[in-house]
């Protein structure tokens, strides 16, 4: 079976899934509740180790830990960052498949999936400054070195 990329318009309480193949063709349009089995069952349909984009909205962590648990290639999208182009219609199905083609693309702008552990610790920090609640939480993520988009002040 060919790679497949997955893109999933996620909500709080359901969602759109669209896959789509190497060379675009669609082969599904899934609307689901947001439950852990009916988000296992269209990535059970999706092959092994698909391409999988989910926005970064309210509640996410759940998806995409079950997503990594299925086997899948996860990829976190940055919302603010999404090109969604001049389109004339914005709807769930459309963007499922916009962030399916930005994957299989490589035009998409990502976000870093924090480990659950990091993600806890991080959720009773005020939402403010992300970075640097970070850096407070996790200095070595915040320090010089390779990879790293900030200098330390140390």
């Amino acid at each position: 079976m060919d790679q497949q990329y997955v893109g999933i318009d996620f909500h709080r309480r359901r969602s759109v899934i669209v896959r789509v193949s190497a060379s675009g063709e669609r082969l599904g349009l899934h609307r689901i509740v947001n439950e852990p089995f009916d988000l296992a069952e269209v990535i059970a349909l999706c092959g092994e180790a698909p391409q999988v984009v989910i926005e970064a909205t309210y509640g996410w962590y759940w998806a995409v830990d079950l997503l990594q648990e299925l086997g899948a290639v996860v990829h976190l999208a940055n919302p603010r960052a999404l090109n969604w182009g001049d389109r004339r219609v914005k709807n769930d199905v459309n963007d499922a498949t916009d962030l399916a083609d930005m994957l299989r693309l490589n035009r998409l702008a990502e976000a870093w999936i924090a480990p659950p552990a990091l993600r806890e610790r991080g959720s009773r920090l005020p939402r403010c400054g992300s970075y640097v609640s970070w850096c407070a939480i996790e200095p070595s993520l915040c320090s010089s070195g390779p990879g790293s988009r900030h200098k330390s002040t140390r």
